[in-house]
């Protein structure tokens, strides 16, 4: 809804807009789940459509990038912190996820780390095969 007055009301400088969206989850052969309201402050007006695809697409990421880094990588229980050893690892960390993901292999991400662990040439395969 468009309300520019919610900012001074409420002491939300910025803030031009609300938005809310409702999910529900339903996995197969089961019944949805309740469902769960979310509500947003915008700094601008977007269209429902587009706050949908907004907030669709940050899950996205989440579940793409961030749940595989740390269930395959471990990047959550990393014990870095001085100096530029988390950027660094985090760094690699992206790069080895892209090394697994490009290898033609059609392998889970979990298998190609451990096949690498245990077979020279496969470990090779995945590393020669990136241009």
């Amino acid at each position: 809804m468009r309300n520019t007055s919610l900012a001074a009301r409420h002491g939300f400088p910025g803030v031009a807009a609300v938005g809310r969206v409702t999910s529900r989850r339903r996995l197969r052969g089961k019944p949805a789940d309740a469902p769960l309201v979310r509500d947003y402050l915008l700094s601008k007006y977007i269209s429902p459509k587009r706050l949908l695809h907004v907030t669709r697409s940050h899950w996205g990421i989440e579940n793409q990038l961030h749940w595989v880094l740390d269930v395959h990588l471990a990047e959550d229980r990393s014990r870095a912190r001085k100096d530029n050893a988390p950027e660094n690892l985090a760094t690699l960390r992206r790069l080895t996820l892209n090394i697994l993901r490009a290898h033609p292999d059609s392998a889970s991400i979990r298998r190609k780390i451990k096949r690498s662990g245990w077979d020279d040439a496969f470990l090779l395969s995945m590393l020669s095969q990136m241009r």
